[in-house]
């Protein structure tokens, strides 16, 4: 992992950084872009530490494929990053009292799961572009839009989208269990992953947290469409010390773009908003 820290001697509130699905290394790099590093300097430089690290499913790839079966997200995602919040509580010029936590997408969406199993309450927890919703629900989502002319009417997502119903019907059935082939179930990953995600709601587990929540969602985020947003509105709308922002012009990278969201935009060198790095700074800085 990487500790990026602002100028001075602290101590400074920190940061650590979650990144989204797949096996994403520090900087989540996509094609040209790091928005995690974005992340990183620009919060830096507002006086704020941060850690980004290597997925386990970067770092150790070869030894994870090799348990695929039995891997869950507590193995992809929680535990190192309550391993990175211990650590960064013990880091010289952290004050232990201030570390935050910033998931971006499934790191978002697993960010209340995290802090509930944090060693100690987090000072707060940011979720960019994080799905409320079932992730199963959501990949359904991913691939519709993707198979329509507005996503660029991929042929592989139309292909995928005829077996996806049986398969999301499956996750959801009484009937999974860790005997069922991966070949049944969405994108193909193994029946451990969904088991683990079964009862697993972000919002009510959010809303039981006593910690300040940071949301952002983008307007041009096809992978977590906008849509997601009312579900955390409806179910935080009465609980104190929820910020939600929402920037039109962003898309899933936290990058300005214009017209549809397509994958191919990720191809294109950018940077993550600066209003969005002022927002979260804000937040951060502010926080009680």
């Amino acid at each position: 992992g990487t500790l990026s820290m602002p100028t001075g001697t602290g101590p400074f509130p920190a940061v650590v950084i979650v990144a989204g699905s797949g096996p994403q290394d520090r900087d989540e790099t996509i094609g040209p872009n790091a928005p995690l590093r974005d992340l990183a300097w620009g919060l830096a430089s507002n006086g704020i530490a941060v850690l980004r690290y290597d997925k386990r499913t970067k770092a150790h790839g070869t030894e994870m494929a090799s348990q695929v079966d039995k891997v869950t997200v507590r193995e992809e995602v929680t535990d190192d990053a309550i391993a990175a919040v211990d650590l960064l509580r013990a880091t010289p010029g952290i004050d232990p009292g201030r570390v935050f936590l910033a998931g971006h997408s499934l790191g978002g969406y697993l960010a209340p799961r995290i802090a509930a199993g944090a060693h100690g309450d987090l000072a707060g927890i940011a979720l960019l572009e994080a799905n409320a919703r079932p992730l199963q629900r959501l990949v359904e989502d991913q691939l519709a839009y993707l198979a329509s002319d507005a996503g660029g009417a991929d042929p592989s997502a139309q292909a995928m989208l005829a077996s996806l119903p049986a398969q999301v019907a499956l996750v959801e059935s009484p009937d999974l269990s860790p005997a069922t082939p991966a070949s049944s179930l969405p994108l193909g990953i193994p029946a451990a992953y969904w088991l683990d995600l079964r009862g697993y709601d972000p919002v009510a587990t959010a809303r039981d947290l006593s910690i300040p929540l940071f949301i952002t969602q983008g307007g041009r985020d096809y992978q977590v469409p906008p849509a997601e947003l009312a579900a955390w509105r409806a179910g935080l709308g009465d609980r104190a010390g929820v910020t939600i922002r929402e920037y039109p012009s962003l898309n899933h990278l936290l990058m300005a773009g214009t017209g549809p969201g397509r994958p191919a935009e990720y191809a294109q060198p950018g940077h993550v908003a600066p209003e969005l790095v002022a927002d979260l700074a804000a937040w951060v800085i502010g926080a009680p």
